[in-house]
Formats: C-alpha cells, structure tokens, sequence
C-alpha cells in the first residue's frame, strides 16, 4: 500500500509539471504558428520591443547628398600633340629618347635624312639664283621660287630654315626638326636609324597644365548626376590642398560587372605639381534632391533585390520589394512609389528579417519574381 501510495504521488508531480510546462510554451507556440500570408510575420509586444522595432509614415522631402570617389589622375587625352614626319625619309637623330622629359618650343627633336627635302632645297636654291636673270628666265624663278618655298613649307620647315638656304647654300639631305610648341612626352613612336613614311608619328607631347581624373560612380547616384556637376577634388599625396571642379564627360555605358559608371573631370594643374598616375579623391555634391528617402538600415539588400518591411496592422509586418536609388549621408532614396498610409519600419528591419528566416526557414524573397 505504502508503494502504491508513493507511486500516485509521483504521477500527480508530473502531471502539474507537464501541465505547467504545457501552459508556458502555449504563448511561444502561438506567436511561431502566424496565422499570416507567405510575406507577413505577426510579433509579440514583447518582440517588437526587444527587436527595437519602429515605424515611421514616409513622405518626399529634400535632402542633399556628398559622395566620394577616388581615381587616379591621367593625361588630358585633349591636350595630346602628336608630332609626325612630314616627308619619307630616315631618322638620323632623336634628340629625345624618354617618355616624361620635358620638350620646350622651339627644342630641336628630331633630325631627316630625306631625298625629297633635298630636291625642294635644291630647286628653292637654284630659283633664288636665276632670280636676277633677265626676261622670262627672272619672271619664271620668281615663280619657281615661290612654289619651292611652298614645298619646303608643307615639309615643316620654318621660314628661318628657309631663308638660311639663300646664305649657306645648304642643299643637305639632312634637316632637323623643332617642336611647335611645348610639353611632357607620353610616348616615342620612332628609333634612330629607323625609315619613315610621310605622315608617321614620331612622339606625342602632352599638355599636363590639366589633367583627368576618371572614376567609377554608383549608377544610382549617376542618375542625377550632369555635365557641369561641381566637385571638390583631394589628392592623397597632398593632404592640405583641394581644388575645384566639375564633371566634363559622362560616360553613356554602364559596367555590366560592376554596376558602375565613368565620369570624368578637368583638374588644373598650372604649376605641375600633380602627376599623372596619383590618386585623387572626387567629392560629388546635390542638393535640394526631392524624393522619399528613408534610413539605410531600413532596407534588406539581398544580391538580386532590395526590400522594406511595411506594418500592415498591430503586431503583423509585411515585406516589399523595392527599387532604391541614391544613398548618401546615412540615408537611401525609395524609388518605388509606396501607399502614403503605410508605416515603414525605420529600425529593427533586420531583426524582423532574422524572425522571419528563423520561423519559416526561408528568405522573404524567395520565390517571388525579380
């Protein structure tokens, strides 16, 4: 008797356990089985406190928005002069041989032996004698004359050059060639002891009192970017020197990789003190940007979309997807028009995003179309 009386007592113990249990996991069990549609998520008061979640009515407004990007400084390809022989011949001499050394105008670069520079001095030289032969032979070296020096002209050599071969009698085959104006060479396209056809480039000249900088900006933000856009440029190997600027190209091809898109802007350089292939810093302003703009963390960026939590009612959340734009300053811009009485949650986005994975298993955009 006394066994069976212990036995009861220890059945009646579990019983009121089990029955204590039960009756404690019920609110758990109930707040995990929502009775929602497949994007909702129903949360305790407990939970959204917990969560620190918050919602906020959205409405356009004005913002303004700094974005940096860095680049690498380059050659204005705009201020590139390419010098060319003008008359086959043979390089005999380059005055230059290194790409970066500075050319002056005027500098001697480059040195022809070309048969038909020589034809065309010769026959200036010998117009210029016959000029004071009397009768048609003197009318008929005047226009030789004339012709002669055209050629020699189109051949690039300058009027002194010219007027020289009246004096020195110098019918060469030889004849160096100055620069027309002055810069930094980028590139040498021709070796001594080389031939060379009319029209061949010899070296280019770069003007770097202004160089480019190109960088790739967010496509979202490119949206409002235009030509004429102001920018503050910084340079890294200058720390306390900024510049002025604006964009001057945009680039009309997005980056299918990347996502990104060229701009480009002038950078004065008058003392030539930035060199091309230092790293700058663009720092691109808008202001008085209209839209709807809620707090970065608002929104749940996955690879292939982005969506907001809405507060459907009470304690229910839904998800939407929606198209973002521009993102600066801690803020990101709704593209996507949402019903005007519709609260989105402001913090706490991601805790319900983690609630929602967590009870159904899956992320809210599976399987809804992109």
């Amino acid at each position: 008797m006394k066994k069976r009386k212990i036995s009861s007592i220890v059945i009646l113990v579990l019983t009121v356990f089990i029955g204590c249990n039960s009756k404690k996991e019920e609110p758990n069990n109930s707040v995990k089985m929502d009775n929602v549609a497949s994007n909702e998520i129903s949360l305790s008061k407990r939970q959204i406190q917990l969560g620190n979640i918050s919602t906020q009515t959205i409405t356009e407004s004005q913002n303004s928005s700094d974005q940096s990007y860095s680049g690498v400084l380059t050659i204005n390809q705009e201020k590139i002069k390419t010098i060319s022989s003008r008359a086959m011949g043979r390089i005999e001499k380059l005055y230059f041989k290194t790409a970066g050394e500075y050319v002056a105008k005027n500098q001697a670069i480059y040195e022809l032996y070309s048969e038909d520079i020589a034809v065309a001095k010769l026959d200036f030289f010998t117009a210029y004698k016959q000029l004071s032969m009397p009768g048609d032979f003197g009318k008929n070296a005047k226009n030789m004359l004339i012709s002669a020096k055209q050629k020699l002209f189109f051949f690039g050599l300058s009027n002194a050059q010219i007027e020289h071969i009246k004096s020195s009698n110098d019918v060469s085959p030889r004849t160096t060639f100055y620069s027309s104006f002055s810069g930094t060479i980028s590139e040498i396209m021709a070796t001594e002891g080389s031939s060379i056809m009319e029209g061949s480039p010899i070296l280019k000249l770069a003007d770097l009192n202004s160089l480019w900088l190109e960088t790739q900006v967010n496509v979202n933000y490119a949206k409002n970017l235009k030509i004429g856009q102001q920018a503050t440029i910084s340079f890294a190997d200058f720390p306390n020197k900024t510049t002025n600027s604006d964009v001057s190209f945009i680039n009309p091809e997005i980056n299918l990789d990347t996502r990104l898109l060229l701009i480009r802007m002038e950078i004065p350089n008058s003392n030539l003190a930035l060199k091309p292939g230092m790293q700058a810093i663009a720092t691109l302003s808008q202001s008085k940007i209209k839209g709807m703009f809620v707090p970065i963390d608002a929104v749940i960026r996955e690879e292939k979309a982005s969506y907001i939590w809405i507060k459907k009612r009470t304690g229910v959340f839904e998800n939407l997807m929606v198209e973002t734009g521009i993102e600066a300053n801690g803020i990101i811009e709704i593209k996507t028009v949402l019903d005007p009485a519709k609260k989105v949650v402001i913090t706490g986005a991601y805790s319900i995003n983690s609630e929602y994975v967590f009870r159904k298993g899956s992320d809210p955009m599976n399987g809804m179309k992109m």
